[in-house]
């Protein structure tokens, strides 16, 4: 099976979370605008690259039309997390045309004995997605179902 070429324009590539980060207490990152992107599906990639036991991390993604203003609630969110590893995620704003401006929100929790303070190192990033490779890979999974 030949894939097809693309030329594609500036993609949004880029980070929500500078990876290595480490955290002890919930946060958010910097704002992200991404109303330049082009189809408005994003690829998310979580990599945690060091913990403690028995502790949890929360990641999930605001949005806001003006980069004052975000939602009480996220737009999308990782599974909670508990270990090492990378982990992906789609977030789809096409049907949120009002959100120009994204950012990450973490929570951290911690159980047992020993030391109270969580420890979480992960970074995230946020890569655009090609409409053209969305409506091929589409095309091709309604041909093999």
């Amino acid at each position: 099976m030949s894939s097809p070429c693309y030329n594609f324009p500036a993609m949004i590539d880029t980070v929500l979370v500078a990876e290595k980060t480490v955290v002890s207490a919930k946060g958010d990152g910097p704002a992200v605008d991404v109303s330049g992107a082009k189809g408005r599906v994003f690829l998310l990639t979580l990599e945690i690259t060091q913990i403690i036991e028995q502790e949890s991390l929360d990641v999930g993604i605001h949005g806001s039309a003006d980069g004052a203003e975000w939602g009480a609630k996220p737009i999308v969110a990782f599974p909670q997390k508990f270990y090492c590893g990378q982990f992906p995620l789609l977030l789809d704003l096409t049907a949120r045309p009002d959100v120009k401006v994204v950012r990450a929100h973490w929570d951290v929790a911690r159980w047992g004995r020993g030391v109270e303070t969580p420890m979480f190192e992960f970074g995230l990033g946020l890569k655009e997605i090609p409409p053209e490779i969305l409506r091929d890979a589409t095309a091709e999974a309604k041909a093999l179902a």
